[in-house]
């Protein structure tokens, strides 16, 4: 997916030598968490943080407050999907972009970049979503996809979802088929299965032994 048509320029940085007032001003006017700030030379320093920004001096330069800058940006270059990692570590709904020679270009707005991550395959089209569970050294990618395609799977996406303790949760986008076969491939590769938005056969068929048994015994 090609970005650069998604930089917004309507938004100049705040000079390091503007009074405080006015980005608290700005922020009055503007939704954005984040304002950009640059220096006498228009090279991009740091994004101001609007909580932040509302505890200074009004009166005061921003030159006295760059200690609280942050410094976070992508560049021209960066994949959507690195954009989106940045403005989750950064919890900021702004994101500055610069050349390779930090050169400051505009922004990216969250919204945007998220309505991207919405067009694409992975959300979509039709299909299962799983997430299964292993040891975080014994996951393999082309494992997960060999599994999929197997069962005639199509294999729309696929990312790590969440790692603690040793263990790694992989989230599947799976297409062409229903899930249960695929399911009980994971479990014969002690794949842990996490979740399923169709109806695992598996854990209902115990759930009726057991129901069965419960009956039985109480007889």
């Amino acid at each position: 997916m090609k970005l650069l048509q998604y930089i917004i320029n309507d938004i100049k940085p705040l000079s390091n030598k503007s009074k405080v007032t006015e980005l608290q001003l700005l922020f009055n006017q503007l939704s954005y968490s984040h304002i950009p700030i640059a220096n006498d030379e228009g090279a991009f320093i740091g994004s101001f943080f609007e909580t932040d920004a509302h505890c200074f001096e009004s009166e005061k330069p921003l030159e006295e407050y760059m200690y609280a800058a942050e410094r976070f940006f992508v560049r021209d270059t960066t994949i959507w999907l690195d954009v989106l990692e940045a403005f989750a570590q950064n919890s900021s709904n702004i994101m500055p972009v610069l050349n390779k020679d930090n050169v400051y270009l505009g922004y990216y707005e969250l919204s945007d970049i998220i309505a991207l991550f919405n067009e694409s395959p992975f959300f979509f089209e039709a299909g299962g979503v799983l997430v299964v569970e292993t040891g975080i050294n014994d996951y393999s990618f082309s494992q997960i996809s060999q599994i999929v395609e197997s069962n005639n799977g199509k294999l729309l996406g696929a990312f790590i979802s969440k790692m603690k303790n040793d263990l790694v949760q992989v989230t599947l986008k799976i297409g062409n088929t229903g899930l249960n076969d695929i399911i009980q491939t994971f479990r014969r590769y002690s794949y842990n299965i996490i979740s399923g938005h169709e109806e695992d056969s598996y854990t209902q068929s115990l759930k009726d032994r057991s129901d069965y048994l419960n009956k039985y015994l109480n007889m």
